[in-house]
């Protein structure tokens, strides 16, 4: 598998797929969801999930990803993105190296890495990554973060910046999307706002609609 080969990351909101959030429902009916409304991108996140049930969920949700015609990631580990077959990893500041995951993983897979502004999307691409997710947008309960938060307008300085297409995280819901979609992000990562709605695949689809407003309002 070669670089020509890599898929390509589609745009609009990232769904994740995370063991934290509604930790009473399986990640594998959460994934359900997710595509039953059309997530296009879906990132694995698994933090409290035991490895070798981790291994089987991540073969599950790679396959209905597959089946639905989206992409999707794990969340740091690249060993399970290969044993799952997935079609890529996302890695944080604490994570396996990006350098390392492109190793790994090869030029047929997609490696996304979260930084904090220009300079750290530079790096990325310096390091072979394919896109950067960029935050804190908002303030967060997900995930703590020990970075300030950007705000649209930080985000937008990032975007005009970037190398590399530009995902926005932190805090990002319904509420918000057409702001975020608005700096020209690629893709605006969401957590919570599906997960804890109580029609998930209502609610990705009405995400997906509030992107694509404010892109073309922006």
């Amino acid at each position: 598998m070669n670089a020509s080969l890599r898929p390509l990351l589609p745009p609009g909101p990232y769904l994740l797929c995370d063991d934290t959030v509604r930790p009473d429902m399986p990640l594998v009916a959460k994934a359900e969801r997710l595509l039953a409304g059309g997530a296009r991108v879906v990132q694995l996140r698994m933090k409290r999930t035991p490895v070798r049930e981790a291994l089987e969920v991540a073969r599950q949700v790679v396959q209905l990803c597959r089946r639905a015609g989206a992409v999707c990631l794990l969340n740091d580990r690249v060993d399970l993105a290969l044993l799952s077959d997935a079609h890529g990893v996302h890695v944080g500041d604490e994570d396996v190296p990006p350098e390392a995951a492109r190793s790994l993983l090869g030029p047929g897979r997609l490696v996304g890495v979260t930084v904090r502004g220009v300079e750290g999307a530079i790096a990325a691409r310096e390091a072979g990554a394919d896109y950067v997710g960029v935050g804190p947008v908002f303030g967060t309960t997900t995930k703590q973060v020990p970075a300030p938060v950007l705000g649209v307008e930080g985000l937008a300085r990032v975007v005009k910046g970037s190398p590399l297409p530009v995902v926005g995280i932190g805090g990002v819901g319904l509420d918000n999307m057409p702001w975020v979609a608005a700096t020209g992000v690629h893709g605006a990562a969401v957590v919570s706002d599906a997960l804890l709605a109580q029609d998930i695949a209502e609610r990705v689809r009405l995400l997906a609609s509030a992107f694509e407003q404010g892109r073309v309002g922006g």
